[in-house]
């Protein structure tokens, strides 16, 4: 219609100019551009998918769980004999073994997961909440083929469990690939057994790379748009080249299903704790013995840094890889093995992928200046077992000299507050007996019975330690002051408080 509408105005112009009008609005035939073809996805995966549909495999799982069955203790209902009601009586009221048969009776639970053939010799991966608890675990396959799989080894940190199964013929594997290639935008694949339909395949992209949930203290998460659903749990997240980029294992969803959010534990983490878990039965990680907390804008400032950066120590476990290596609590670690550490959330994740019993190099901040320091890694399966539940006590107020600094009274110790509050002469520093109502302080969390051990990285044992060291920090314009808290067990952390 519009073509012919400016034919017929045409007709009125002269010809040359009739002809330029026509050559303008006539629709040029041409062939797309690569990078045109390209951001409009691949045209099909069919090809892919059917070279992999095979290696991907449905768990389900069995428990035998105790049921109750008459809860309560409730007196069951007599029927007459032979009554057409009494099936149904019998689904209201189990009887079980036990005193007037209301006893316990065990029962099935059941569940559905996915996972893949990494080894074609029967090596299958999966989430490990998957397979929790279960006392049976059954393979089965894209063929209608089931196996009963054997549990190699779990990781619940990561949430990755490892099975063997013993097929007959070679089973059809596939393999991982480099997570860190994974590009925000990257087309990627999904195939699992989402709500317990079998083999079903969702396409979508990479959103975003190195997302942390808050599930784990190794959250580094691929987040993609690839309908994920309940039953995809375990299941490969793939490559256009057909690699495993990623082990689906949450969701974001009020409703239970797929709303465009999901994540991926990312290959390059899976690889190594896969490694283990075939050679080990059991997790082998790095450990460096500190407890680290996030190098605020405020910490910065206080410490005179250009950028928030790094993990601060806390504290260093007792007879640790760090304390025997003289890592101090204050310390800023900026770079560990030679890897930069921009965020506290990246050292757990560098410290757990280094091999047991390797020496490396910690660079830490301390004080305002760099230096280097040598560490021998422990094993974290074996400091964990060293690390003991502490619970926080609370020294009662002693009827001593105050100072009001900070919004706080500060009182120094002696032994009878020690005593009384159960504080151990390891710890030496001012004992806080108030906070002010509505100071900043208070708004940071610190609380009556903890110490303050040091003020701006210098250590305070009595009351001029703390005044001087606060004057100090005014005359060099700092505005706030940098505390170690410390609770009476010797738990520390560091909070910013500001000094005016």
């Amino acid at each position: 219609m519009i073509s012919e509408t400016i034919l017929k105005s045409a007709r009125k112009l002269p010809v040359a100019l009739a002809l330029a009008t026509a050559l303008v609005v006539t629709p040029s035939i041409t062939t797309p551009s690569a990078s045109y073809v390209q951001a409009q996805g691949p045209a099909s995966v069919a090809d892919l998918a059917e070279g992999l549909m095979s290696a991907v495999v449905n768990i389900s799982t069995a428990q035998k769980v105790a049921d109750r069955g008459n809860r309560g203790n409730l007196p069951i209902p007599k029927v007459p004999e032979g009554s057409p009601f009494q099936e149904f009586f019998d689904d209201l009221f189990p009887r079980g073994e036990g005193d007037n048969n209301r006893g316990s009776t065990p029962r099935t639970r059941n569940s559905l997961g996915s996972g893949f053939v990494l080894d074609a010799s029967g090596i299958i991966i999966t989430n490990n909440h998957v397979i929790a608890d279960a006392d049976e675990i059954t393979v089965n396959f894209s063929d209608g083929s089931k196996l009963e799989a054997e549990l190699v080894g779990t990781d619940p940190k990561t949430d990755i469990a490892v099975l063997r199964v013993k097929p007959t013929t070679a089973l059809t594997a596939v393999s991982f690939g480099d997570s860190d290639q994974a590009r925000i935008g990257d087309w990627v694949m999904a195939i699992g057994n989402p709500f317990g339909l079998g083999g079903t395949v969702t396409l979508g992209i990479v959103s975003a790379v190195g997302r942390d949930i808050s599930s784990g203290p190794y959250d580094n998460f691929i987040q993609t748009d690839a309908s994920i659903n309940r039953g995809n749990s375990g299941g490969p997240l793939f490559n256009m080249n057909g690699e495993v980029v990623g082990i689906n294992t949450a969701i974001i969803s009020p409703s239970g299903g797929s709303i465009g959010i999901g994540f991926s534990i990312p290959a390059n983490l899976a690889t190594k704790v896969v490694d283990q878990l075939v050679e080990f039965g059991e997790t082998r990680r790095g450990w460096l013995g500190v407890q680290i907390q996030t190098v605020t804008d405020e910490i910065a400032e206080s410490l005179g840094l250009e950028e928030a950066s790094g993990a601060l120590v806390s504290g260093v476990v007792k007879d640790g890889p760090a304390e025997k290596s003289g890592v101090l609590s204050g310390d800023i670690i900026l770079e560990f093995d030679g890897k930069k550490v921009d965020e506290m959330r990246d050292l757990p994740i560098i410290v757990a992928d280094t091999a047991v019993e390797k020496e490396v190099d910690v660079l830490v901040l301390r004080k305002g200046e760099k230096q280097t320091i040598g560490v021998t890694l422990g094993r974290l399966e074996d400091g964990e077992k060293k690390l003991a539940s502490l619970s926080t006590g609370k020294a009662e107020e002693e009827e001593l000299a105050t100072k009001s600094l900070l919004g706080m009274q500060l009182s120094e110790l002696n032994e009878k507050i020690r005593e009384e509050g159960k504080i151990g002469d390891d710890i030496k520093g001012l004992l806080i007996t108030e906070v002010d109502g509505g100071s900043a302080a208070q708004d940071k969390g610190i609380q009556k019975g903890e110490i303050i051990v040091q003020i701006g990285q210098e250590p305070v044992v009595t009351l001029a330690d703390a005044e001087k060291q606060l004057a100090d920090l005014k005359e060099q314009g700092r505005k706030n002051a940098l505390l170690m808290v410390a609770s009476p067990t010797g738990d520390i952390r560091f909070v910013v408080v500001g000094i005016e």
